[in-house]
């Protein structure tokens, strides 16, 4: 529907002569975008109806981006940087679309909470810097595993630099850590 509108909207513009053709063929092209993204937005919603109604995976559109966020639980076990069954599960069940939406770039950036590393693995991942980049690096792996293009992969760590949530509360923490899968030109 949305697609249609802004088409008409362009036509009749260009009809009138109040745009140029230029600004007519940019706006097709904005709402070809679009369309395809929402696509891929409800693709990507249908595969992951389970974990959305577990309240570990969240989808969003916003600014010509579609995100999909996954809770770290679903994604890794506490400390570890190497993905569990069930996020690897998640991940095979999203493969497909992420490898249908050609045009965008996949960047997958992750997240942990303020907790520092403990004595154990502080060896392997100094800092959160270093565990959410192995997280993130981890995922892009598996993608690239599975057939995705490694030319549109893209992996980066934010450590606990931008929390969505309070650190000060078990909920807030479990907010925090998490894997993003950004979609982008």
């Amino acid at each position: 529907m949305f697609k249609k509108t802004l088409i008409t909207f362009a036509l009749a513009a260009a009809l009138v002569g109040c745009v140029s053709q230029s600004t007519y063929n940019q706006e097709v092209q904005t709402a070809n975008t679009y369309a395809g993204q929402s696509k891929a937005y409800q693709a990507l919603d249908a595969q992951l109806q389970q974990e959305i109604k577990a309240d570990q995976v969240r989808i969003k559109e916003l600014q010509g981006r579609l995100t999909v966020t996954l809770i770290d639980e679903i994604v890794f076990s506490s400390g570890s940087a190497q993905m569990n069954a069930k996020g690897r599960e998640a991940l095979e069940k999203i493969v497909g679309t992420l490898q249908s939406v050609t045009d965008k770039r996949i960047v997958v950036r992750g997240y942990t909470d303020d907790e520092p590393i403990g004595p154990e693995l502080r060896q392997r991942y100094p800092t959160n810097w270093e565990l959410s980049t192995a997280r993130s690096s981890d995922v892009v792996r598996f993608l690239q595993a599975k057939g995705m293009d490694p030319t549109r992969l893209e992996a980066s760590g934010f450590g606990q630099y931008q929390p969505v949530a309070n650190n000060s509360t078990p909920a807030g923490r479990r907010e925090n850590r998490r894997i993003e899968i950004v979609l982008t030109d």
